[in-house]
């Protein structure tokens, strides 16, 4: 299969690296770089490499430290220039993103593509040496990404992150960026997506912001996702029609068949047959059970008998079903007894 055709900007990508891995005289120390940052293969650790070269885990952390000392100076003085000009390519990307965004993003972004693994450590190698950007590595709580530099250092910018899962979790439920910035002090909407973007402890769907754990932004499995869709439609929805709005939707899996929709439907409590095949969250007020337990429940609430058209009425508010199936129910369940022409009430009540 041919590899498709680079880029400008992929060539420009590597001609970068080229040039700042020319700028180390030592092959010893370019190896260490090349292969900490994953420039042409995967990352490697400290351990591995020095192992490969015969030198301690410590002194390969010194040699890069060094390393990296000297290529920062080199980019600040101008000396390399396809990375500078590069440096700026980035930057003005990240101003089209909200000022910062994933390494993974970014590099999308310049490519006009999805980058490759070698391409994005290109990407964040040149991050990492820029002096207008600031680079955040990855960790349990955040994504690797680039900041440009006057948002602030690596500190500063995991505290504003921080401080936007903060407001997420105190709001309890999830909010768009357009919410939060009317609340917070930032200079746009954009920039608070940016910067959620890189925690880790966020998620986002169709414009909505929240923690990771909540299925609304983040659904896992089958059963998150038909609450999702039902949730977004806000009215109730026969289980093939939830099929298809899963597999036309943005969730990252939506292979998923009718039949495992139903399935799913039957098991999880928080949905509510309320017609042939027709679903609706018991969140909206539903009640489960047949059109008798319905009818049942509508008679006790009342606390007096019915006419029958008033039934019918209240029960069509829990149950999509046929008129007919309701005064079916009155006339043949043991349960209802009329009490007057055209009007029920419980059997029980009549009894007592």
């Amino acid at each position: 299969m041919s590899q498709p055709a680079k880029t400008d900007t992929a060539t420009d990508l590597t001609d970068a690296v080229k040039d700042i891995l020319g700028e180390i005289s030592q092959e010893r120390e370019q190896t260490i770089i090349s292969r900490r940052f994953g420039l042409y293969d995967r990352k490697e650790t400290l351990e591995h490499i020095g192992e490969m070269l015969g030198i301690t885990r410590e002194r390969v952390r010194q040699l890069e430290k060094a390393i990296l000392v000297r290529l920062r100076l080199a980019m600040s003085e101008g000396k390399i220039a396809s990375a500078v000009a590069l440096e700026k390519t980035i930057t003005s990307k990240l101003s089209e993103m909200g000022r910062a965004a994933r390494i993974q993003d970014l590099t999308s972004h310049l490519l006009g593509r999805a980058g490759s693994a070698t391409e994005k450590s290109h990407v964040a190698f040149i991050a990492e040496l820029a002096p207008s950007i600031t680079s955040i590595n990855e960790n349990d709580d955040f994504h690797q990404a680039a900041v440009i530099g006057t948002i602030g250092d690596e500190k500063e910018v995991k505290r504003q992150v921080t401080e936007i899962v903060k407001f997420i979790k105190n709001h309890g439920q999830p909010i768009t960026a357009e919410e939060m910035h009317n609340s917070m002090k930032y200079e746009h909407p954009l920039n608070i997506t940016a910067l959620a973007s890189i925690s880790k402890k966020l998620a986002e769907l169709k414009g909505n912001w929240g923690l990771v754990k909540w299925p609304t932004v983040n659904p896992k499995n089958i059963r998150d996702k038909i609450f999702v869709i039902l949730e977004d439609k806000g009215k109730p929805m026969h289980f093939s029609a939830i099929a298809k709005a899963i597999k036309e939707s943005d969730f990252k899996r939506k292979d998923v068949t009718t039949q495992a929709i139903h399935n799913e439907l039957i098991k999880d409590k928080r949905f509510v047959l309320i017609g042939r095949g027709i679903y609706a969250l018991e969140s909206w007020g539903y009640s489960r059970g047949t059109v008798a337990d319905i009818i049942t429940e509508v008679l006790k609430k009342a606390g007096e008998p019915l006419h029958r058209e008033e039934i019918v009425k209240r029960v069509l508010k829990n149950r999509q079903v046929k008129e007919t199936t309701i005064l079916l129910n009155l006339q043949s369940k043991p349960q209802f007894k009329r009490a007057a022409k055209a009007t029920y009430t419980l059997a029980e009540e009549t009894s007592n």
